[in-house]
C-alpha cells in the first residue's frame, strides 16, 4: 500500500476579484518531499500557497492536509522596523497567553538552533541581514514543529552565500522528515534541491522531476518566451548536465557528516 500523501489537492480553483487565478490544480506531496513551484510573475504561485494555508476562499476543489503546516511569507511582507528581538518574533508563533512557559522557550531555542541563529536570539530584528531575516521567519514557522513547510519566494533578494545557506537548510529539514513546498523564481537553486518541480501558470503545466522536463517547448510556453530564449537554454543545460548538481549535493552531504 502506498504512503498517504501529506498534502492532497484536487480540482482546485481560486478566483480573485472575479478573475480566475488558479484552475484545475491537482497535486500530492509525500512525507519528506521537497517540491518547488516555479512559473512566471502572476502565475499564481503565492495564491496557491495562501490557499493551502486557508487564507483565500476556494472557488472549487478541496485541500486535504495530514499534519501541521508552517508558513513563511515573503520577507518584504514583514515589518522589520518593529522593536522586537529575534526570539520574541519566533515566540509569537506559539501565542503564549501571558508569560511564555519554559517548554515554549525550549521550542523557540530549538527552532533558532536549526536555522543557526541561537547566538543572535536577543538581537533586534531591524539589525539583521537579509539572510538572517529569512531564517528568523523560517524559525518562526518551525517552532510549532510542522510536518509541511510552505516557503514563498525565500531566495528573493539574497546574495549567493545566503542562497546557498538557505538551500542547505532546506536539505537538512527534508532529511529530518519535513516536507517543503517552495515557490521560487530562482530556477538554478530549484534545480539543485527539488525532488520535483511544478511548473505553474494559472494551471499545472507540468509536475515531475527536472530530469523528465526535457521539452523546450514546455518551458517556452509556460513562461511565455521564445524557444531560443536564455531561460529555455539555461533549463536545457541544467537538465542535460545534472552531474554538477549531483556532485554539489554529495559534497554537502559529505560536509555535514564531517562536521558531526
Amino acid at each position: 500500500m502506498s504512503e498517504k500523501p501529506l498534502l492532497h489537492i484536487s480540482d482546485l480553483a481560486v478566483n480573485l476579484g472575479g478573475r480566475a487565478v488558479l484552475r484545475d490544480i491537482n497535486l500530492d506531496i509525500s512525507p519528506g518531499e521537497l517540491l518547488c513551484v516555479i512559473g512566471p510573475n502572476g502565475a499564481g504561485k503565492t495564491t496557491l500557497i495562501r490557499a493551502i494555508m486557508g487564507l483565500l476562499p476556494l472557488a472549487a476543489g478541496k485541500i486535504e492536509l495530514q499534519g501541521g503546516v508552517g508558513y513563511v511569507p515573503q520577507r518584504q511582507d514583514a515589518d522589520w522596523s518593529y522593536p522586537i528581538s529575534v526570539e520574541q518574533v519566533v515566540l509569537t508563533s506559539l501565542k503564549p497567553r501571558f508569560l511564555a512557559t519554559a517548554a515554549q522557550w525550549r521550542k523557540v531555542y530549538q527552532a533558532l538552533e536549526k536555522v543557526q541563529l541561537l547566538d543572535l536570539r536577543q538581537r533586534n530584528i531591524g539589525e539583521l541581514s537579509g539572510g538572517q531575516k529569512q531564517r528568523v521567519l523560517i524559525a518562526r514557522a518551525l517552532v510549532s514543529q510542522p510536518e509541511l513547510l510552505l516557503l514563498d519566494e525565500p531566495f528573493t533578494g539574497l546574495d549567493h552565500p545566503n542562497q546557498d545557506l538557505l538551500a542547505e537548510l532546506c536539505q537538512q529539514l527534508k532529511a529530518a522528515g519535513i516536507s517543503i513546498l517552495m515557490s521560487t523564481h530562482d530556477l538554478a537553486q530549484a534545480a539543485e534541491i527539488a525532488d520535483r518541480m511544478l511548473i505553474l501558470n494559472r494551471r499545472v503545466r507540468a509536475l515531475a522531476p527536472l530530469a523528465e522536463l526535457t521539452d523546450p517547448q514546455l518551458w517556452a510556453e509556460s513562461y511565455g518566451v521564445d524557444i531560443n530564449s536564455p531561460l529555455v537554454r539555461m533549463m536545457s543545460a541544467l537538465i542535460e548536465k545534472p552531474t554538477a548538481v549531483e556532485s554539489r549535493a554529495e559534497f554537502r552531504a559529505g560536509s555535514g557528516k564531517e562536521q558531526k
